[in-house]
C-alpha cells in the first residue's frame, strides 16, 4: 500500500514537473510573438492599437520595456497570473472576456464530439478484432480509411447542403435559434437551459440539440476511425497475451473471454490515447466551428487571424494549448488509476 502512494506520488511529481516545462516553453513562445509580429512589440503586447503617448509610456513601464528581455519575460508573466492578456485589437475588449465568452461553446462541442467518438468507435473496432481478417474486419477497416480520408471543411459543407437545404431536417449554423433567451451562466448551452427558469426550456433543449448534432458528426468522424482503429489494436493485443489463453484452457467460452477480461484491458489501452485524440478534435472543431457559425473559440481566433489580431493570437494561442495540455494530463491519470502498472516508477513517463 505504502510502495503504490510512493508511485502515485512520483507519478504526479512528474507530470507537474511536465506542466512547469510546457507552459515556460509556452510562454515563451507567445511573448516571442509579440517580437515577430508587424509593428510595434508594446502594442503587439497590449493591443491598445489608439492608447496616446502618455498611456504607452505607462504601459511602458507596466511591462518593463526600459530593462532587459528577461524583465520583459516576467512582467509578461505576472500580467499573464492576474488574467491581463492584453486587448483585442478589432473589438477592443479584454483578451480574457473575449475567451470566457466563447471557450465553453468549443468545451461543449468538442466534448460531445469525443463522447460520440468514442461511443461508436470503440465498439465498432473490438468487433473488427473479434473478426479479426473477416469480412467485417476489412469492411470496418475500409470504412475507418475513408471516414479518416474525408476533409472536414467538405463534409462540414456537404453535411449543410444534404440535411440543412435539401431536407430542411436540421439548422446549418449557430448554438441556439435567436427566439430563445437563455441567461448566461455557465456559458454551456445545453447546461445553461437546464438551470433557466425559462417556461420554455424544454423546447430551448430540443433546438439547441438539433444545433449541435450536425457539427458534432463532422468533429467526430474522423476521431471515431481514429478509435476504431486503436480499440481494434488494443483488443488483438489482449487476445494475444497469457491469461486470456490461459482462460481458454480453463474452457471459458469465447463471449465469456470477451466480456470478462478482454474488453474491459483493451478498454484501458485506449483511454491512455484519448489525451493524444483530443488535440486533433480541437484541430478538427476550430474549422468545423468556422462552417456552422458555431461562437467558440476556435472560429474566434480564425477570425483574429485573418483580421491580423495579434493580441488575439497570442492570449488564444495560451489559453488553448493550456486547456489541451489539461486535459491530456487529466487522462493520463484516469489511465494511471486504471492501470497500475503505469504509475510504477519503472513504466511511468
Amino acid at each position: 500500500m505504502g510502495l503504490q502512494k510512493t508511485d502515485m506520488l512520483i507519478f504526479t511529481l512528474r507530470r507537474f514537473n511536465l506542466f512547469f516545462f510546457t507552459m515556460l516553453l509556452l510562454t515563451i513562445l507567445s511573448f516571442s510573438l509579440s517580437f515577430l509580429f508587424p509593428g510595434e512589440q508594446l502594442i503587439n503586447l497590449t493591443g491598445q492599437i489608439d492608447a496616446s503617448p502618455e498611456q504607452l509610456a505607462f504601459l511602458a513601464e507596466e511591462y518593463q520595456q526600459q530593462s532587459g528581455l528577461l524583465s520583459q519575460y516576467f512582467s509578461y508573466i505576472s500580467h499573464l497570473f492576474h488574467g491581463e492578456m492584453g486587448y483585442s485589437m478589432t473589438s477592443h475588449l479584454p483578451i480574457m472576456t473575449e475567451i470566457l465568452n466563447r471557450l465553453p461553446a468549443t468545451i461543449e462541442l468538442t466534448c460531445v464530439a469525443l463522447l460520440v467518438a468514442m461511443f461508436f468507435g470503440i465498439p465498432i473496432g473490438f468487433c473488427a478484432a473479434i473478426y479479426h481478417r473477416k469480412v467485417p474486419d476489412n469492411l470496418i477497416l475500409a470504412i475507418a480509411m475513408i471516414g479518416y480520408s474525408i476533409p472536414v471543411f467538405w463534409l462540414g459543407i456537404l453535411a449543410i447542403l444534404v440535411f440543412s437545404i435539401q431536407l430542411g431536417w436540421l439548422p446549418s449554423a449557430g448554438q441556439i435559434s435567436l427566439l430563445f433567451e437563455i441567461p448566461h451562466v455557465t456559458g454551456l448551452q445545453l447546461i445553461d437551459i437546464l438551470l433557466s427558469d425559462s417556461p420554455y426550456k424544454w423546447q430551448a433543449f430540443q433546438d439547441a440539440t438539433r444545433h449541435l448534432i450536425l457539427p458534432v458528426i463532422v468533429v467526430a468522424l474522423a476521431p471515431a476511425t481514429i478509435f476504431m482503429r486503436l480499440a481494434r489494436s488494443a483488443m488483438l493485443e489482449v487476445l494475444d497475451t497469457h491469461y486470456i489463453k490461459a482462460a481458454k484452457t480453463k474452457g471459458l467460452t469465447f463471449s465469456q473471454i470477451i466480456y470478462r477480461h478482454a474488453m474491459r484491458n483493451a478498454f484501458i489501452k485506449v483511454i491512455r490515447d484519448v489525451g493524444l485524440q483530443f488535440a486533433n478534435l480541437i484541430t478538427i472543431a476550430m474549422v468545423t466551428e468556422v462552417i456552422f457559425s458555431w461562437p467558440g473559440i476556435g472560429r474566434w481566433l480564425i477570425e483574429s487571424i485573418y483580421q491580423r489580431d495579434y493580441t488575439a493570437i497570442q492570449g488564444g494561442l495560451i489559453v488553448l494549448s493550456t486547456f489541451i495540455f489539461l486535459v491530456h494530463i487529466i487522462i493520463d491519470f484516469v489511465y494511471a488509476a486504471l492501470n497500475p502498472l503505469a504509475r510504477e516508477r519503472n513504466h511511468g513517463t
